[in-house]
C-alpha cells in the first residue's frame, strides 16, 4: 500500500468518527432539554421515544411532554402513548389534561377516555372540555329565549284570548356523563320555550298566569326537559311576565269582518236573483199584453165572416156600437181622468 494513503486512512477514520460524534451530540442536544425537563418533573421519557416522535411519528413531542408533565403533577396516571393517541386523533392534550385536572379538583369522577370523547366531540365548536367542566363545576345560566335569535319573550295565549309574553333564565349544569352525543344549549331554550307556550294555554285567564308564575317554572321543570340534552336543569325562573294583546278580541273581530263579507255576498246574490225574477215578471207581462192584443185583434175578424155568412146583420151590429157608446159614457162619468177609454183596449 502506498505509504501516503496509509497515513490518511486512520486520519479520514478519525475526521468520520468526529462527524458522527457531532451529529449524535446535536440531536441528543436538541432533546436533552425536554428530557431534562421531563426527568426532573418526575415524568420521566426515554430519549428514544422523544426521537422517534420527533422523526418517525411528527409529533410536537414538546408538546406531548409538558401534557404529561402537567398529568403527573396533578397525580394523574397517563402514559405517552396515549396522549399521542389523542393527539393523533385530532384532540387538544393541553385543554383535555387541564379539564382532567380541573374536574379532579372538584372531586368529579372523569376519566381520561371520556375526557379525550368531550375534547374531541367539541372540537370545531364554541364549546371546549374546560367549559364544559367548569359548568359542570359552577351552573351557568341560559336566557330564554336566546337574545341572539332577535326575540325578547316568548308569546302564549291564555283560554280567555289573553297574549302573555314571559322571559325565563334556566340555570343548568353540564352532565359528563352524558355530554357526549346529547343535545346542547339550543334544545333546552327550544323545550323551556315549548313548556311555557304549553302553561300559558293551558290557563283559563291570563291573571292566573300573572298572580302564579311560580307555576309556570314547576309545570316546566317537571316535564324532565333536560332528558337526553349534555345539561341538567337546576331551576327555571320566571323573570319577566307582561300582558300583550288581545289576541282572542283580534280574532273574533277577523270572523265578524268574515262573516259580514259572506253575508254581504249572499245578499247580492239574492238580490241579483230577484231583479232577474223582475225582469222575468215583466217579460211575461208584455207577452200576455201581447196575446190580449192579438185576442182583440181576432174580434173585427169574427164580426167579419159573420157578415159574410149571415150570422150577423146591420140590426146586429148598430146595437153592439150602441152597447160600446154607452160604456164609453158610464166609464166617463164613473173616472174622467181616464176620458172613457177601455182598459182592454190600453
Amino acid at each position: 500500500m502506498n505509504p501516503v494513503l496509509a497515513n490518511m486512512v486512520p486520519q479520514l477514520g478519525v475526521v468520520f468518527l468526529a462527524i458522527v460524534l457531532l451529529i449524535v451530540i446535536f440531536v441528543v442536544g436538541s432533546f436533552l432539554s425536554v428530557w431534562l425537563k421531563a426527568y426532573s418533573s418526575g415524568a420521566p421519557v426515554s430519549m428514544w421515544n422523544l426521537i422517534a416522535m420527533r422523526y418517525l411519528r411528527r409529533l410536537p413531542y414538546s408538546v406531548i411532554v409538558d401534557a404529561r408533565i402537567m398529568a403527573v403533577k396533578a397525580g394523574l396516571t397517563i402514559s405517552i402513548n396515549e396522549f399521542e393517541t389523542h393527539y393523533m386523533a385530532g384532540g387538544d392534550i393541553l385543554e383535555t389534561v387541564s379539564g382532567l385536572i380541573n374536574s379532579r379538583k372538584a372531586g368529579i369522577s372523569l376519566s381520561f377516555d371520556q375526557a379525550c370523547a368531550i375534547d374531541l366531540a367539541t372540537k370545531g365548536t364554541e364549546k371546549s372540555i374546560i367549559e364544559a367542566v367548569r359548568t359542570s363545576i359552577n351552573p351557568k345560566v341560559i336566557d330564554c329565549p336566546d337574545p341572539k335569535s332577535g326575540k325578547t319573550t316568548i308569546d302564549g295565549v291564555a283560554k280567555d284570548g289573553i297574549q302573555v309574553k314571559a322571559r325565563a333564565r334556566v340555570t343548568v349544569r353540564s352532565n359528563l356523563e352524558s355530554y357526549v352525543g346529547s343535545a346542547q344549549e339550543e334544545t333546552i331554550i327550544a323545550r323551556v320555550g315549548e313548556g311555557i307556550v304549553t302553561t300559558i294555554g293551558s290557563a283559563e285567564s291570563y291573571k292566573w298566569v300573572l298572580e302564579n308564575p311560580d307555576s309556570i317554572s314547576r309545570t316546566v321543570l317537571n316535564r324532565g326537559l333536560d332528558t337526553g340534552t349534555a345539561f341538567e336543569i337546576l331551576s327555571i325562573d320566571i323573570a319577566d311576565l307582561d300582558v300583550g294583546e288581545n289576541i282572542g278580541a283580534q280574532l273574533q273581530e277577523a270572523q265578524a269582518e268574515a262573516n259580514k263579507n259572506m253575508a254581504q255576498a249572499q245578499a247580492e246574490i239574492r238580490r241579483a236573483a230577484a231583479v232577474a225574477l223582475e225582469q222575468e215578471m215583466k217579460a211575461r207581462v208584455q207577452e200576455m199584453q201581447a196575446k190580449v192584443v192579438e185576442a182583440q185583434a181576432q174580434v173585427p175578424l169574427a164580426m167579419a165572416e159573420a157578415f159574410r155568412k149571415g150570422n150577423l146583420g146591420v140590426m146586429d151590429y148598430m146595437r153592439i156600437k150602441n152597447v160600446e157608446s154607452d160604456t164609453d159614457m158610464r166609464r166617463a162619468i164613473a173616472d174622467p181622468d181616464k176620458k172613457g177609454k177601455d182598459p182592454m183596449k190600453g
